[in-house]
């Protein structure tokens, strides 16, 4: 079994199918490959400075499905996490899911384990601390964040 590349930033496994990060590099590609990812998801803008150039392609080339969601980290929103859900429950799988920072991504998962997973909201809540917590951060999106991880999709439940 091959190990995962735990040095991509803020790599974290979820379970055995779902694995999630900050941003990817190139050496990070053929290394998702060999763990057996099928399908990348990336909620990163592709005009960030640490954005992967030429994700899409190069995952292909590797046989990995692709899918971009770009979330602006100043301005999430329900359409974003509609499309982020449907992607992850689309059933390529295993799947990575990553942003740049990681932060994104576990604020998303948050609210799909609690919302549609039927997740404890305080599981839920420490799966996403291992990356971040909006709440109490000085950085000045950290406001939209705590207000968006504070929505709920209730009556939605898979």
């Amino acid at each position: 079994m091959i190990p995962d590349p735990v040095d991509i930033r803020a790599w974290q496994r979820l379970d055995a199918t779902t694995t999630t990060s900050g941003r990817i590099e190139d050496k990070d590609v053929a290394r998702l490959a060999a763990l057996g990812v099928a399908h990348v998801i990336n909620l990163a803008l592709e005009t960030h400075p640490e954005a992967l150039a030429g994700e899409g392609e190069k995952l292909r080339q590797h046989g990995i499905a692709y899918t971009h969601i770009p979330v602006p980290f100043d301005a999430p929103t329900e359409a974003h996490f509609a499309a982020f859900r449907d992607a992850v429950e689309s059933g390529q799988g295993p799947v990575h899911v990553h942003c740049i920072m990681n932060w994104r991504v576990s604020a998303f998962f948050y609210r799909l384990n609690r919302d549609h997973r039927g997740m404890a909201e305080s599981d839920a809540r420490a799966i996403m601390e291992q990356q971040w917590s909006p709440d109490g951060n000085d950085r000045p999106e950290a406001k939209v964040w705590a207000g968006f991880i504070a929505m709920r999709n209730e009556g939605q439940n898979c």
